[in-house]
């Protein structure tokens, strides 16, 4: 299937799997780069040696082309940036919207730039600043997310940027495809869905707990870290949300330091960071303190496979998810389920 998407990405086929932190490593990237999706790493929850070992890792398996999704506030962006321009890695997504700045530097290095964004007016602001596409996530996606549906954002970001608009938040098949499409997107990315495979380096405990989810077994909240984020409803969720501002800030003040640790980052880098995140988003240093903390909840449950002590993000479509297939046989069901779906809809004219 040819769209703007693949004709941009140089894959095969219009479905991105988004770089979610842990998750989102040379194993699951190369897998839906071979099998003709777009893979992209997550490079937040890495350090600058440990993202060039996973991008060398990637080449080593796959001559497919994919992309790394870097934090637009992390201290050593522009450092991130400059890697990936040497390694001519096709594509920079960003979570937050990139400065101009730094997608300038991208497009001079020959890598493409593609902002997450989940209101209209972002979307027009970064087609503005010249990004090559823009991902739009619906208030149904997991982790960081907006209250606008996928539904009501999609036609809005389509109709308002002339780039091409990728729909996340809620797919998982092939009719989700065809609807994107039919609402004039270029693709779909999926974040669960593919967190739910056979490649996918998360623990066989922790991947049984989004399966036995359904519709209603997540919830959106700030007490993971201060901004509204889609997480498994589980007893420990549900016990951050009841503990006061006290318990909250000691919490958050020890998961920062241990970040600090994981991510080599000094003091004053960190704090810098903390600067930056604020920076437009109306965020409290109470909030900040939280969110610097967040990497090392997600870290508890996806690495150390100790759900009971930390976060899962998640899409609703968790509900909608029974199996654990390869990235192949994933993405060439979505594709048949695809091609089926438009027969139909051609058949019936």
């Amino acid at each position: 299937m040819r769209t703007a998407l693949t004709d941009l990405l140089g894959c095969r086929h219009p479905i991105v799997q988004t770089g979610m932190g842990y998750v989102a490593g040379a194993r699951l990237v190369s897998a839906v780069a071979e099998a003709g999706g777009f893979g992209i790493v997550a490079s937040a929850t890495m350090t600058l040696d440990e993202l060039r070992d996973t991008i060398h890792r990637i080449k080593d398996r796959t001559g497919e082309p994919f992309g790394v999704n870097i934090r637009s506030d992390a201290p050593d962006a522009s450092e991130r940036v400059e890697l990936l321009i040497r390694e001519r890695v096709r594509l920079a997504s960003f979570a937050l919207a990139p400065s101009r700045e730094l997608i300038h530097r991208c497009a001079g290095g020959g890598v493409l730039t593609m902002p997450s964004v989940g209101a209209r007016r972002h979307a027009e602001k970064v087609a503005q600043w010249g990004v090559d596409a823009v991902l739009v996530q619906g208030g149904e996606g997991g982790g960081h997310t907006g209250a606008v549906p996928t539904t009501l954002l999609l036609p809005q970001v389509v109709d308002s940027v002339g780039i091409p608009v990728v729909a996340a938040g809620g797919f998982f098949d092939g009719r989700g495809l065809v609807a994107a499409l039919a609402y004039g997107a270029a693709g779909i990315a999926m974040g669960t869905r593919f967190l739910l495979t056979a490649e996918s380096p998360v623990g066989v405990r922790v991947k049984q707990l989004y399966l036995d989810a359904n519709v209603t077994g997540t919830v959106v909240t700030t007490a993971v870290d201060g901004v509204p984020h889609r997480v498994l409803r589980t007893a420990y969720v549900n016990g951050l949300e009841k503990s006061g501002t006290v318990g909250a800030l000691l919490r958050s003040a020890r998961h920062a330091v241990a970040f600090r640790r994981l991510a080599g980052l000094t003091w004053p880098q960190l704090l810098r960071a903390g600067r930056t995140a604020r920076h437009g988003r109306e965020l409290t240093w109470a909030q900040t303190l939280m969110a610097a903390g967040t990497p090392v909840l997600l870290r508890t449950a996806m690495v150390d496979g100790r759900p009971e002590f930390g976060v899962m993000s998640a899409g609703q479509v968790a509900g909608l998810i029974d199996d654990l297939p390869t990235c192949a046989a994933l993405i060439e069901r979505i594709m048949k389920e695809a091609a089926e779906g438009l027969d139909r809809l051609t058949d019936a004219r």
